[in-house]
């Protein structure tokens, strides 16, 4: 099976697993920017620990569920976002204004849209989970 959104297929396991109540969940394959999306996830306590498993092939990642997301979800095509839009992507993707997070890939990183914000950096947008 040929995959055209590694990063939209690892988000739908996710969720997937999330409605089916399951305590763990298995991605493939593994890249870089799933682990960078699934770290500013961590941070945020969305998910528990990850690993990355390197089975000498496309690689796995092992991800411990918590129970806590609602929705992620990948958005595609990724738009270019510059600071002032930040504003009108966040009402129109995120339930409440202190509730879930923008994942945005910038010149300095892939962060959450606060930290876009304090660091003044724009970018282009990945994905959102709450």
């Amino acid at each position: 099976m040929v995959h055209m959104n590694v990063l939209a297929d690892a988000l739908k396991c996710i969720n997937n697993a999330e409605k089916r109540a399951k305590r763990q969940v298995i991605i493939r394959p593994a890249s870089k920017v799933i682990v960078r999306f699934l770290t500013v996830m961590m941070r945020h306590g969305y998910i528990g620990e990850f690993e990355v498993v390197d089975d000498h092939r496309a690689g796995k990642i092992v991800v411990n569920l918590t129970g806590r997301i609602n929705k992620c979800s990948v958005i595609s095509p990724r738009f270019d976002i510059n600071i002032r839009d930040l504003e009108k992507y966040c009402t129109s993707l995120l339930p409440s204004r202190q509730f879930g997070y923008i994942v945005l890939t910038t010149s300095g990183g892939i962060m959450d849209h606060e930290e876009a914000r304090r660091k003044h950096l724009g970018g282009k947008i990945l994905g959102f989970f709450f």
